[in-house]
């Protein structure tokens, strides 16, 4: 199957502030980057793979620029609306939806990885990551950390987190 052209929307509206806070880190995270996930959210509209029979769902990922708004709180900016619904298979419009938003801090080869899903961005909850203080010390082999839900999850309570929280704002 030929992958879309899949173009942005000219004109989004649907904008939401996304900010990660950093709560009681053992030391400075070097930088942060992110992105926000989107897919088509109604598969009718994509053909069949010819061989295996099932439809693949297209996806897109969207950097998302992290900007420092205070001490230790990074804020960036997306559009629920950001890529274009359009007839991209000849079945009918594609309609695109957020799957979610991650940031991601850097120490040394660590990355930490908080993310925030749809359902928490449209009902506006805050998602609190939690990270060891361990992970953070032994940063000299690379990998990701997406931290846990619950502080309870590590075997010291030595840990940090990063609240990851959306609120909507006009265009």
């Amino acid at each position: 199957m030929k992958q879309p052209d899949v173009k942005l929307n000219p004109q989004p509206r649907m904008r939401y502030e996304i900010t990660a806070t950093i709560h009681g880190a053992p030391g400075a995270l070097d930088a942060i980057e992110g992105h926000v996930d989107y897919e088509v959210s109604n598969p009718d509209c994509v053909p069949m793979t010819p061989v295996m029979g099932a439809t693949v769902v297209p996806q897109k990922s969207v950097p998302v620029t992290f900007r420092r708004t205070g001490d230790n709180v990074y804020t960036g900016e997306i559009f629920l609306d950001r890529l274009q619904d359009e007839d991209y298979f000849n079945q009918g419009v594609c309609h695109w939806s957020v799957v979610g938003v991650a940031a991601a801090f850097r120490h040394g080869q660590v990355s930490f990885s908080p993310s925030i899903y749809k359902k928490d961005i449209l009902g506006k909850h805050d998602v609190v990551k939690y990270f060891s203080h361990a992970s953070y010390e032994h940063a000299e082999r690379q990998r990701i950390d997406i931290g846990a839900n619950d502080p309870q999850a590590f075997q010291s309570n030595a840990t940090f987190s990063i609240t990851m929280h959306a609120a909507e704002r006009l265009p």
